[in-house]
């Protein structure tokens, strides 16, 4: 049996990861590692820290000795930590927004980045640069960031105006980008309220599984 490790930073997608689990590879056994600790420090610090790169690593090492075929990484914010631990383990590490940063540059020139806390802004900015460089395409990122959303959705519990307030930021991106990317993946619940959006609004939980699922098709 095939094993996959994911690193979380907190519990809010745990169950849709699991979910999406279940659904698209059913025959691999997700192992969580979850240090809701990262989360709050690299908010703290606006950015990684020393810190969080040696645990991030340590976790690395962990998923490693436990076997894994791939690590993932399930917050954009610790991003560039994944990177370092990426030089660390042997096996493949995906960051869970990988697949939508690419997708994103495929799609449009203008691209929106819609956050709900500030940390995540630059690594996922970055991504998208690097990503476009990588395909030898120019492209505009405008940034729309949400301060204090993601607390509303996880210390709040407070959905809707999370929503709210994460819509009207969607409805602004609209007008100016050609295509927008939730950059967290506890945006997707925002997907139910995205029907009218003229424009395509990426989510990254399933892109990252299904990329998960190709990689390891290719490992066996």
């Amino acid at each position: 049996m095939q094993k996959v490790a994911v690193i979380h930073t907190s519990p809010v997608s745990l169950n849709e990861l699991k979910a999406l689990f279940a659904e698209l590879l059913p025959e691999v056994e997700m192992i969580n590692i979850i240090d809701d600790s990262l989360l709050e420090e690299v908010k703290r610090n606006n950015g990684i820290t020393p810190g969080i790169i040696g645990r991030m690593c340590l976790y690395g090492q962990a998923a490693q000795s436990m076997g894994v075929d791939l690590i993932l990484n399930q917050c954009s914010s610790v991003d560039e930590s994944a990177d370092l631990v990426k030089q660390t383990v042997t096996c493949p590490l995906l960051k869970i927004d990988e697949p939508m940063a690419e997708e994103a540059v495929r799609l449009g020139s203008r691209i929106g980045v819609i956050a709900t806390v500030g940390s995540t802004m630059k690594p996922s900015c970055n991504l998208i640069r690097t990503k476009a460089e990588q395909a030898g395409k120019v492209v505009e990122i405008k940034e729309y960031l949400v301060a204090g959303a993601l607390d509303i959705l996880m210390k709040e519990k407070n959905q809707e105006k999370h929503n709210e307030l994460v819509l009207k930021e969607i409805k602004k991106a609209e007008q100016e980008c050609d295509v927008i990317v939730l950059a967290q993946g506890s945006m997707t619940v925002m997907l139910p309220y995205l029907e009218g959006i003229s424009k395509p609004v990426l989510t990254s939980p399933r892109r990252a599984v299904e990329r998960v699922k190709q990689m390891l098709a290719q490992q066996a």
